[in-house]
């Protein structure tokens, strides 16, 4: 029996349950995984609340890394014994599972469990914002927004925009919080609770605005996205940790300036086994490099999930967290 984290009904932290799970043996290209460490990420929250419809019942989570205890037949290029990590395969809040290997990579040397477990998301999010999403808008020198800086995605964000050439904006609630996101890369920090995040860009930028803003707070944050964009800038709205931006009316690119707007996804990043790999190991590189420093901030058991859920959406986390199963 493995111990799960279900969930029957959307609603708040308290309809995830602690519950005993048999997990059985992989079939035909299946492992079983037992979990060392389970990522903690605002789409769970989506897909606990119902923003993200799911079936149900589920065990929430979408991120984890461990090691693969059995191979079901017809498995090529894992064995038992690997160190794995995935991402974007619902069901991660558990202690073992079974799943089939697309998702799956292997987890190098010199990066820990936890510290895969804690980036997958965050960290090829990162990863593909920076290096695919935007490149064509970017060049080195360029000084770019990112909202929630010192959230687990910003934090690795601010670090990777640096090693990249870019000089980052980011946004913080608290004086607290700015401190860190300027220990994570960030040239210059903007307190959203005091000041106005648009002016001050403008004021950073001599006027001019960034080419590309990274947004993944959403409703709260989609006028400042906008009015802190030069013409012709873009705005990758990858998020809604705020809530879902309501609908707009086209013309208001046209209006701010003949903005671009997207709404990326991991999924559609690394929608080929070659893409996943490639973005698995551009991100394990900047890690083991130090380019990218992982710290984890916060240790949740398994059981506490729900008290996760209450942290992570009262912004009472920074950095990574991880769920210990």
């Amino acid at each position: 029996m493995s111990k799960s984290i279900l969930m029957h009904e959307n609603g708040g932290p308290e309809k995830m349950q602690l519950a005993d799970v048999e997990v059985g043996a992989p079939g035909p290209g299946q492992v079983k995984v037992k979990h060392t460490a389970i990522g903690l990420n605002f789409i769970d929250v989506y897909t606990r609340s119902g923003l993200y419809q799911t079936p149900l019942p589920n065990a929430v989570g979408r991120e984890a890394a461990g090691v693969i205890v059995a191979v079901g037949p017809k498995v090529k290029g894992f064995k038992k014994g690997d160190r794995v990590a995935y991402c974007g395969v619902l069901g991660a809040y558990c202690q073992e599972r079974l799943m089939g290997v697309d998702q799956l990579v292997h987890v190098p040397k010199g990066v820990s469990d936890e510290q895969a477990a804690a980036i997958m998301l965050k960290g090829m999010t990162v990863e593909y914002l920076v290096d695919r999403c935007a490149d064509a808008w970017l060049k080195k020198g360029d000084i770019i927004l990112f909202h929630a800086a010192a959230g687990g995605v910003g934090l690795l964000f601010g670090q990777w925009a640096k090693a990249r050439g870019y000089k980052v904006i980011g946004t913080v609630s608290s004086p607290e919080k700015a401190a860190l996101a300027k220990k994570n890369g960030y040239k210059w920090v903007i307190d959203y609770t005091k000041e106005n995040v648009a002016e001050q860009v403008k004021k950073i930028t001599k006027g001019k605005g960034v080419p590309v803003v990274f947004d993944g707070v959403g409703k709260d944050t989609w006028m400042a996205s906008l009015d802190s964009l030069r013409p012709l800038g873009l705005l990758a709205s990858f998020g809604n940790a705020s809530g879902a931006v309501a609908p707009q009316p086209p013309g208001i690119l046209n209006a701010k300036g003949s903005l671009y707007l997207t709404r990326p996804s991991l999924g559609a990043y690394n929608a080929t086994r070659k893409e996943l790999e490639q973005s698995a190991k551009t991100l394990f590189k900047m890690v083991k490099s130090g380019k990218v420093k992982v710290a984890i901030d916060q240790r949740y058991p398994l059981a506490q999930a729900a008290q996760a859920h209450i942290d992570l959406e009262g912004r009472k986390t920074t950095g990574q967290t991880v769920l210990v199963p």
